[in-house]
């Protein structure tokens, strides 16, 4: 039996309804501003570090750690993401000494889309 061509343009037009909405049911969180900023030179009496993402958080599985050079942490308690903003992920800092630091975050978005990333920054 042969698709009638109204048949045929009904499943091309519901193939093309899937692949425009396909990014909104894939979500995944990706940063959009950074403190500090990856490649930042800082002073010593930065308090803590914060990203702002393109998406909401799961808290639970959600997290920031900041290592100095020697592969140290260097956070104060653990990462929390706001629980009047889910796109907002901040961990508090010990005192930090000149030198090297790393940024290492998991983002666990939402829909349950995981995604992580690193960046490093220097304090003067």
């Amino acid at each position: 039996m042969k698709a009638s061509p109204i048949s045929f343009s009904i499943r091309v037009l519901a193939g093309v309804a899937a692949l425009a909405f396909a990014p909104w049911a894939c979500a995944h969180a990706h940063p959009k501003q950074e403190s500090p900023r990856p490649g930042a030179t800082v002073a010593a009496d930065q308090t803590q570090v914060w990203i702002e993402f393109d998406d909401a958080l799961e808290g639970a599985f959600s997290s920031l750690q900041v290592t100095d050079s020697a592969g140290h942490s260097v956070t104060s308690g653990n990462s929390s993401v706001d629980a009047n903003d889910k796109k907002h992920m901040s961990v508090a800092l010990e005192a930090l000494q000149p030198g090297n630091y790393t940024v290492a975050w998991v983002a666990v978005a939402a829909d349950g889309h995981r995604t992580k990333g690193r960046y490093t920054f220097t304090v003067k």
